[in-house]
């Protein structure tokens, strides 16, 4: 690891640590904080001592926690909105991610900036939903007649969705993941375990346990890891908060194994602690279901530790351009199966292309 990494993991590690860092360091740790989607996090935590950091650093860094907090009142805002458009809809709305954080104002919230707001609900009322919607002012982005069917036949969301005078986006899911993906869950169990969100009686929010999980699945099925480290810094936050309680850590690996969700939390626990020192209890990784085996581990440190690095040059070693976009094609492979994927990728490669 290359000493710019470094000193932003120590960082997001040891806040007080920024108290130190010369100008050279906070020339690097400010770039790579701004790629990775971190610079508000930087903010909130330097926050309370922000008179050691030098002027010109704290500018920065206040800038984007005054970008985080106007989106979390944007967030409210259009809850209040979508609280209209959805009132018909039977069944529960449950809030995901960011949206989820800022709402609720869950520990990842705080500097977190994001660009979506994305829900779960049941899939018999996905097509309610969707015409809702519509009459709500949401529009379909276009898309060809391949791409409306890989939405529609293959993933597990409606093609995302965009006001046409407010231009928030919107992702509308009815499951965690596609429907051709390898893996399969349980939804349903996610809905039904959702908690009411205080001041916003139309939505809930998952339980903290299925949080954790849908934040491990949602970084480690996926191939885009410019914000790699944005959400490994989500489950650093969600595992700090929930994890002192002592009864958590069994309820956790309980709900990977009903969810079959055991791999993708494994690799949350592996790798928060590895990198961002996260307080996770040995027996926890050690009985965490599917857990590979050392050989399998030790080769998917190969892709998962330089693709955590490849949000910025500074960061980057020679194998994190290879490991990202071998762990594309990977995420790809585990979300279709073969007779889906090739044309897919040779389809997506000509597209570009062109």
């Amino acid at each position: 690891m290359n000493p710019a990494c470094a000193s932003f993991l120590l960082a997001l590690r040891e806040p007080g640590a920024m108290a130190e860092f010369d100008a050279r360091t906070w020339d690097c740790v400010v770039r790579l904080a701004r790629a990775c989607g971190l610079l508000g996090r930087l903010g909130a935590q330097a926050a309370g001592f922000h008179e050691r950091l030098p002027p010109a650093v704290w500018r920065h860094l206040e800038a984007a926690l005054t970008l985080a907090e106007q989106q979390r009142r944007a967030v409210h805002w259009e809850l209040v909105q979508l609280s209209f458009d959805l009132e018909g809809i039977a069944g529960p709305v449950v809030l995901l991610k960011g949206a989820a954080y800022a709402a609720a104002d869950l520990p990842p919230a705080a500097g977190r900036i994001f660009t979506d707001i994305d829900l779960l609900l049941p899939r018999a009322q996905m097509d309610a939903t969707e015409a809702a919607l519509m009459l709500g002012g949401w529009i379909t982005s276009p898309h060809d007649a391949y791409d409306l069917r890989y939405y529609r036949e293959w993933m597990h969301e409606l093609p995302p969705m965009q006001h046409i005078r407010r231009q928030t986006w919107l992702d509308v899911h009815h499951n965690l993941l596609p429907e051709s993906a390898r893996r399969q869950t349980r939804p349903e169990l996610i809905l039904s375990a959702s908690v009411p969100l205080p001041g916003f009686p139309r939505f809930r929010i998952p339980a903290p346990v299925d949080l954790v999980l849908h934040s491990a699945t949602h970084l480690f099925h996926e191939g885009e890891w410019q914000h790699g480290l944005r959400d490994l810094a989500d489950l650093d936050a969600l595992l700090r908060a929930y994890g002192s309680e002592p009864a958590f850590w069994g309820r956790l690996l309980s709900r990977a194994a009903e969810l079959n969700l055991g791999r993708p939390l494994y690799y949350a626990l592996r790798y928060a602690r590895r990198l961002l020192q996260t307080p996770i209890p040995e027996e926890a990784i050690a009985n965490c279901p599917e857990r590979p085996c050392s050989l399998s581990a030790a080769v998917m440190d190969v892709l998962f530790l330089p693709a955590f690095a490849s949000a910025h040059a500074e960061c980057r070693s020679v194998l994190s351009r290879p490991a990202a976009f071998a762990l594309y094609v990977r995420s790809h492979w585990l979300r279709m199966p073969l007779h889906l994927l090739l044309p897919h990728l040779l389809r997506k490669a000509f597209k570009t292309e062109a």
